[in-house]
């Protein structure tokens, strides 16, 4: 049987992933292609709410049980989590849906891991260091399948923070300006080793709000990247 093509929208935080995500849910029904969109963490699942509450910290489930917050904790114990919970909901659900769709659309995977933990090395060296490790714990030990199309949003902090600045901040990794400017440079370090395909999602660099570009023109760009790279 022939086995669904699996496309992760990533990307920094405020780039909308959630949105694009279900624009492009809209735009494979309306080709007849049949999809199935998962969003990592599964917070409504066991691992996810671990993840999300003693873990994040989210407001809506409980506060975190790390004192020094996600935010510092290691990043090698930290991936440790989030691959959980992947595992699990792959074995429990996703797995089952691979050869029943044409496409598998996962709203953030293990690149988000990559991302939000390289950004806590001191050297280019040690982000290698982690990012081999989290390929050899998700993709090897916990038998993910890896991507075959990884979109990156790229949304810069500074857009990012104007978007965000009146939303209610939920996790620890959402509270610390820090984090988010160092996960920035991080997906870009990890976008760039991976050559990931790269949106900006502003009009040349950032000036001001007026710079950010429509969620149509970058869902336009999203589409014409998959048509070009995917037969489907």
């Amino acid at each position: 049987m022939k086995k669904a093509k699996i496309i992760v929208i990533e990307g920094t935080d405020g780039s909308g992933k959630e949105t694009q995500s279900n624009m492009l849910m809209k735009y494979f029904k309306h080709k007849n292609i049949k999809v199935k969109k998962f969003s990592f963490p599964v917070y409504d699942s066991p691992t996810g709410k671990i993840v999300g509450g003693p873990y994040l910290g989210k407001t809506d489930i409980c506060e975190s049980f790390f004192k020094e917050t996600s935010v510092n904790v290691d990043p090698l114990v930290s991936s440790l989590y989030y691959a959980a919970d992947r595992r699990y909901n792959f074995l429990k659900s996703i797995n089952k849906e691979l050869y029943k769709n044409d496409i598998i659309l996962l709203d953030r995977y293990t690149t988000s891991n990559m991302g939000h933990q390289a950004c806590k090395a001191k050297s280019n060296e040690e982000k290698d260091k982690i990012l081999n490790f989290i390929e050899t714990l998700e993709f090897d030990l916990c038998e993910l399948p890896r991507p075959d199309l990884v979109i990156f949003l790229h949304m810069p902090y500074k857009a990012s923070f104007e978007l965000r600045k009146d939303r209610e901040c939920t996790d620890d990794n959402e509270k610390s300006s820090k984090h988010l400017k160092d996960a920035e440079k991080g997906y870009l370090y990890v976008c760039n080793k991976y050559n990931w395909n790269y949106i900006n999602c502003v009009n040349g660099k950032y000036k001001d709000i007026k710079s950010i570009k429509t969620i149509e023109k970058i869902n336009n760009e999203i589409i014409k990247i998959i048509e070009d790279k995917l037969e489907i």
